[in-house]
């Protein structure tokens, strides 16, 4: 524009036009919007701010900064905001996820906030520009949830506990009670075939028959009371429990299956001694079930703060994202593991095999 000339109508109009528009759009914004100078004093202040930090726009204009912030936080945000100025950076979000930022009310109640910074330099003077959310509601939403996942994860374990001290009770019962009286009818059985005078061919066949009844029960109740929790868990511990299985396993299948024992004191205490010898019972059915698999490889070993169980095995393996075979038994792995904060992960692809992982953090012993 030549000196002297006056501008056109329409670049006169223009300015006040757009300052208009912005500033309602300020106004009627859901979220706070608050801007600073470089001396982090107040120089806008929006209806939405008004009403979240509780403070009259004529109150908050010149105000500084740290008044909206509570005081253990100053210090850190005008450094967080000096920082950015120098960065050069046009917008940030302050804090995260894992972090909320506070915001402080004129009555002196703090609160939580969503807020997102960005500057501009408009005139030589650089201007901050805070965008401020009321999270309240969220958090008190995202804290009741935490508190009922807790209360479900307690509930969980106790049920849990429960449901294994009645299966141990139940294995010890058949073990000594009617394993012993199964045992005695047995000897009472033998001792009859050996001292009762010469009889008919009918009742030595039926006392015969009486022994292999007896003695396919005796394993019968065993199998059971091996089945719903072996003795030797709460008697011996994990490892000699894990050796057991994988045993137990190889004789009934006949797939070839190692134990791998990794350095360390590996007998845990429940319910983690639990959850691995269940997941590690519940892999071991699904391979005999499904795996069509000729050799298995199951490793029990520490690594740093978690102790880790493998199990892989040669079979068919499945299309990953499709349900695998005995997916029902996973998922009770899964919420075994759910119990003591552990994770369950399953790889595998069509004809290389599976592999299912337990990691579970320990508690210091």
């Amino acid at each position: 524009m030549e000196p002297g000339r006056e501008p056109p109508l329409t670049e006169v109009k223009s300015q006040p036009l757009r300052d208009t528009r912005l500033g309602s759009i300020i106004e009627s914004a859901m979220d706070a919007i608050i801007t600073v100078d470089e001396s982090q004093h107040v120089v806008l202040f929006n209806r939405a701010a008004e009403e979240i930090f509780g403070r009259p726009r004529e109150e908050a204009l010149g105000a500084p900064l740290d008044e909206f912030i509570p005081a253990r936080f100053r210090g850190g945000h005008r450094e967080l905001v000096r920082r950015f100025g120098e960065s050069g950076g046009q917008s940030r979000r302050m804090g995260t996820h894992a972090r909320v930022v506070r915001g402080l009310r004129r009555n002196g109640e703090e609160f939580p906030i969503d807020a997102s910074i960005s500057q501009v330099i408009e005139g030589g003077q650089r201007y901050f520009t805070v965008i401020v959310r009321d999270v309240t509601q969220r958090v008190e939403q995202e804290e009741a949830l935490r508190a009922s996942h807790d209360q479900i994860q307690v509930f969980a374990e106790a049920a849990n506990t429960a449901r294994e001290q009645e299966k141990s009770r139940i294995a010890r019962e058949l073990h000594d009670e009617l394993g012993q009286s199964l045992t005695a009818l047995k000897i009472d059985l033998g001792w009859l075939r050996e001292h009762i005078a010469p009889a008919s061919p009918e009742i030595t066949h039926k006392l015969a028959t009486m022994q292999l009844l007896v003695d396919g029960t005796v394993a019968a109740a065993r199998r059971i009371s091996a089945d719903l929790r072996p003795l030797m868990l709460d008697d011996l511990g994990l490892t000699a429990a894990a050796e057991w299985l994988v045993h137990n396993f190889t004789t009934r299948t006949g797939i070839a299956c190692e134990l791998v024992l990794g350095e360390g004191d590996l007998d845990l205490p429940d319910p983690y001694a639990t959850t691995f010898f269940r997941v590690l019972q519940e892999s071991l059915t699904n391979v005999a079930r499904h795996a069509e698999a000729k050799q298995v490889e199951v490793t029990l070993e520490l690594e740093g703060d978690a102790m880790v169980l493998t199990v892989s095995d040669d079979g068919r393996g499945f299309t990953p994202g499709e349900s695998p075979p005995g997916s029902h038994g996973l998922i009770g792995q899964r919420e075994r593991a759910f119990l003591v904060k552990g994770e369950v992960r399953v790889e595998s692809e069509p004809g290389k095999g599976t592999r299912v992982e337990l990691t579970v953090p320990l508690p210091k012993r």
